[in-house]
């Protein structure tokens, strides 16, 4: 799994912001970069770290490459995540159901 280079990939800004830019539009590097005070190149090095996460896929179209994220990467990372909300979630309960015990439930 990509688990580790999607959590990296989200850790910056950035790449948040190209994601939900692409997240229903498929957009060139060029319209991507003109999104941000950067450089083509640092908005290049960005999309591959994502592209290498599998958060986007690519696709050529003559001299420009497309972007547009990859809804099952996205998923990878949500379902990870989920499970991290889910244990404490569960922790939660137990320490709330052991609390009603201790005053017989008179809450």
């Amino acid at each position: 799994m990509y688990i580790d280079r999607q959590l990296q990939a989200i850790a910056d800004p950035r790449r948040r912001e190209i994601l939900r830019l692409v997240r229903h539009t498929e957009l060139s590097s060029g319209a991507i970069a003109a999104h941000f005070d950067v450089t083509r190149p640092a908005i290049s090095q960005h999309l591959q770290l994502l592209q290498g996460a599998r958060l986007v896929t690519v696709r050529k179209d003559g001299t420009r490459r497309l972007y547009l994220a990859r809804p099952e990467g996205l998923a990878e990372l949500r379902r990870e995540l989920e499970e991290f909300w889910d244990d404490r979630l569960l922790r939660l309960k137990h320490a709330a159901e052991a609390l009603e015990g201790l005053d017989g439930g008179d809450r």
